[in-house]
Protein backbone atom coordinates (compact mmCIF):
# COMPACT_ATOMS: atom_id res chain seq x y z
CA UNK A 1 0.00 0.00 0.00
CA UNK A 2 1.74 3.04 -1.34
CA UNK A 3 0.15 6.37 0.56
CA UNK A 4 2.26 9.63 -0.43
CA UNK A 5 1.99 11.64 3.10
CA UNK A 6 0.94 10.77 6.45
CA UNK A 7 -2.52 10.69 6.40
CA UNK A 8 -5.14 10.06 8.55
CA UNK A 9 -6.77 6.75 7.76
CA UNK A 10 -10.33 5.49 8.89
CA UNK A 11 -10.40 1.82 8.91
CA UNK A 12 -13.00 -0.13 10.44
CA UNK A 13 -15.26 -3.08 10.13
CA UNK A 14 -19.00 -1.66 9.09
CA UNK A 15 -22.15 -3.70 8.34
CA UNK A 16 -24.25 -2.84 5.10
CA UNK A 17 -26.11 -0.18 6.85
CA UNK A 18 -23.30 1.68 8.25
CA UNK A 19 -23.04 0.57 11.33
CA UNK A 20 -19.61 0.30 13.73
CA UNK A 21 -21.39 -2.27 16.14
CA UNK A 22 -25.31 -3.06 16.74
CA UNK A 23 -27.79 -1.39 19.17
CA UNK A 24 -26.19 -2.94 21.82
CA UNK A 25 -23.01 -1.51 20.87
CA UNK A 26 -21.75 -5.21 20.09
CA UNK A 27 -19.50 -5.94 16.80
CA UNK A 28 -19.58 -9.72 17.24
CA UNK A 29 -21.35 -10.53 14.27
CA UNK A 30 -18.65 -9.30 12.03
CA UNK A 31 -17.20 -12.51 10.68
CA UNK A 32 -13.62 -13.44 11.75
CA UNK A 33 -13.57 -16.61 9.34
CA UNK A 34 -13.50 -16.47 5.53
CA UNK A 35 -11.32 -15.45 2.63
CA UNK A 36 -11.42 -12.13 3.81
CA UNK A 37 -8.97 -12.56 6.80
CA UNK A 38 -6.18 -13.27 4.78
CA UNK A 39 -6.51 -9.51 3.45
CA UNK A 40 -5.75 -8.51 7.60
CA UNK A 41 -2.10 -9.08 6.33
CA UNK A 42 -2.43 -5.61 4.43
CA UNK A 43 -3.16 -3.52 8.12
CA UNK A 44 -0.95 -6.10 9.84
CA UNK A 45 -0.44 -2.88 12.31
CA UNK A 46 -4.10 -2.71 13.33
CA UNK A 47 -3.97 -5.68 14.93
CA UNK A 48 -4.01 -5.95 18.38
CA UNK A 49 -0.62 -6.65 19.54
CA UNK A 50 -1.43 -10.17 21.53
CA UNK A 51 -3.35 -10.72 18.61
CA UNK A 52 -0.87 -10.28 16.09
CA UNK A 53 1.68 -12.25 18.22
CA UNK A 54 -0.48 -14.96 18.65
CA UNK A 55 -0.78 -15.25 14.60
CA UNK A 56 2.58 -14.68 14.16
CA UNK A 57 1.94 -11.87 12.05
CA UNK A 58 4.49 -9.44 12.19
CA UNK A 59 4.06 -5.54 13.24
CA UNK A 60 6.78 -2.91 11.23
CA UNK A 61 4.58 0.27 11.83
CA UNK A 62 4.95 0.66 7.89
CA UNK A 63 1.19 0.76 7.55
CA UNK A 64 0.20 2.88 10.57
CA UNK A 65 2.33 4.19 13.53
CA UNK A 66 -0.30 5.76 15.94
CA UNK A 67 -3.75 4.70 16.96
CA UNK A 68 -6.81 7.31 17.47
CA UNK A 69 -9.89 5.72 19.49
CA UNK A 70 -12.89 7.61 21.16
CA UNK A 71 -13.04 6.49 25.08
CA UNK A 72 -16.09 4.01 24.20
CA UNK A 73 -13.74 2.00 21.21
CA UNK A 74 -11.20 2.27 23.61
CA UNK A 75 -13.32 0.47 26.70
CA UNK A 76 -14.18 -2.34 24.88
CA UNK A 77 -11.39 -4.33 25.68
CA UNK A 78 -10.72 -3.21 29.05
CA UNK A 79 -10.70 -6.35 31.42
CA UNK A 80 -9.86 -8.72 28.80
CA UNK A 81 -5.54 -9.28 29.19
CA UNK A 82 -3.41 -6.81 27.62
CA UNK A 83 -6.86 -4.35 27.04
CA UNK A 84 -5.08 -1.72 28.75
CA UNK A 85 -2.93 -1.23 25.92
CA UNK A 86 -4.07 -2.68 22.91
CA UNK A 87 -1.83 -1.81 20.13
CA UNK A 88 1.27 -1.68 22.51
CA UNK A 89 3.33 -1.41 19.63
CA UNK A 90 1.76 1.76 17.84
CA UNK A 91 1.17 4.71 19.93
CA UNK A 92 -2.53 5.02 21.22
CA UNK A 93 -3.87 8.16 21.70
CA UNK A 94 -7.92 7.92 23.34
CA UNK A 95 -9.96 10.78 23.49
CA UNK A 96 -12.01 11.13 26.69
CA UNK A 97 -13.51 14.35 28.46
CA UNK A 98 -14.82 12.37 31.56
CA UNK A 99 -11.50 9.78 31.97
CA UNK A 100 -7.84 9.78 33.02
CA UNK A 101 -5.08 6.77 32.19
CA UNK A 102 -1.95 6.19 30.64
CA UNK A 103 -0.41 2.83 30.00
CA UNK A 104 2.14 0.70 27.40
CA UNK A 105 2.29 3.70 24.48
CA UNK A 106 -1.16 5.11 25.28
CA UNK A 107 -2.35 8.40 26.92
CA UNK A 108 -6.00 9.50 27.79
CA UNK A 109 -6.30 13.26 27.03
CA UNK A 110 -8.83 15.74 26.66
CA UNK A 111 -6.92 18.01 24.04
CA UNK A 112 -8.89 18.61 20.99
CA UNK A 113 -8.76 15.93 18.27
CA UNK A 114 -8.46 18.01 15.22
CA UNK A 115 -5.59 19.74 17.16
CA UNK A 116 -4.11 16.69 18.18
CA UNK A 117 -4.11 15.39 13.86
CA UNK A 118 -2.73 18.51 12.50
CA UNK A 119 0.19 18.21 14.86
CA UNK A 120 0.56 14.51 14.33
CA UNK A 121 0.09 15.19 10.28
CA UNK A 122 3.16 17.61 10.41
CA UNK A 123 5.68 14.84 12.20
CA UNK A 124 7.22 11.99 10.02
CA UNK A 125 5.99 8.85 10.22
CA UNK A 126 3.76 6.07 9.09
CA UNK A 127 -0.01 7.08 8.61
CA UNK A 128 -2.51 7.74 11.34
CA UNK A 129 -5.63 5.32 12.45
CA UNK A 130 -8.66 6.34 12.74
CA UNK A 131 -10.04 3.11 14.55
CA UNK A 132 -13.18 4.87 15.64
CA UNK A 133 -15.66 5.18 17.08
CA UNK A 134 -18.45 7.83 15.19
CA UNK A 135 -18.48 10.69 17.58
CA UNK A 136 -14.53 10.66 16.55
CA UNK A 137 -14.78 10.37 13.11
CA UNK A 138 -17.54 13.06 12.69
CA UNK A 139 -15.22 15.39 15.00
CA UNK A 140 -12.09 14.39 12.77
CA UNK A 141 -14.12 14.47 9.12
CA UNK A 142 -12.23 17.42 7.64
CA UNK A 143 -8.65 15.83 8.58
CA UNK A 144 -9.71 12.08 6.88
CA UNK A 145 -7.68 11.85 4.02
CA UNK A 146 -8.75 7.81 3.38
CA UNK A 147 -11.17 5.59 3.99
CA UNK A 148 -11.07 2.03 4.67
CA UNK A 149 -14.08 -0.02 4.95
CA UNK A 150 -14.62 -3.86 5.68
CA UNK A 151 -18.04 -3.71 4.63
CA UNK A 152 -19.69 -7.12 6.33
CA UNK A 153 -23.11 -8.69 4.91
CA UNK A 154 -25.15 -8.10 7.66
CA UNK A 155 -27.59 -5.04 8.81
CA UNK A 156 -27.66 -3.82 12.25
CA UNK A 157 -30.78 -1.62 11.98
CA UNK A 158 -28.92 0.52 14.57
CA UNK A 159 -26.30 0.84 16.48
CA UNK A 160 -23.00 3.04 16.65
CA UNK A 161 -22.70 4.42 12.98
CA UNK A 162 -19.62 5.25 11.02
CA UNK A 163 -20.40 8.90 11.27
CA UNK A 164 -22.30 10.34 14.14
CA UNK A 165 -25.36 12.53 13.07
CA UNK A 166 -24.08 15.83 12.36
CA UNK A 167 -25.69 19.33 10.22
CA UNK A 168 -22.18 19.38 7.92
CA UNK A 169 -21.15 20.20 4.44
CA UNK A 170 -21.45 16.56 2.66
CA UNK A 171 -16.99 15.98 2.09
CA UNK A 172 -16.09 14.07 -1.19
CA UNK A 173 -14.08 10.95 -1.46
CA UNK A 174 -13.35 9.17 -4.54
CA UNK A 175 -13.01 5.05 -4.56
CA UNK A 176 -9.12 3.83 -5.10
CA UNK A 177 -9.85 0.08 -4.51
CA UNK A 178 -12.31 -2.93 -4.03
CA UNK A 179 -11.64 -5.90 -3.22
CA UNK A 180 -14.84 -8.71 -2.65
CA UNK A 181 -14.43 -11.88 -0.84
CA UNK A 182 -16.57 -14.76 -1.17
CA UNK A 183 -17.65 -14.53 2.63
CA UNK A 184 -19.55 -11.74 1.30
CA UNK A 185 -17.15 -8.92 3.12
CA UNK A 186 -16.12 -6.39 0.42
CA UNK A 187 -13.40 -3.90 1.41
CA UNK A 188 -13.10 -0.91 -0.01
CA UNK A 189 -11.09 2.53 0.23
CA UNK A 190 -11.96 5.91 -0.81
CA UNK A 191 -9.54 8.96 -0.76
CA UNK A 192 -10.18 11.84 -0.09
CA UNK A 193 -11.39 14.31 -3.56
CA UNK A 194 -8.56 17.10 -3.74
Amino acid sequence: MEWNMRELVYYAAVSLDGHLASPDGAFDAFSLEGDHMADLARFADAIPTAGADHLGIAQDRSCFDTVLMGWNTYAVGLGVPGGESPYRHLRQIVFSRNHTGAGENLTVTDDDPVDVVRSLKDEAGSSIWLCGGGNLATQLADEIDRIVFKRHPIVFGGGIPAFAPNAYSPRRFDLVDTKAFTSGVEVVEYARSR
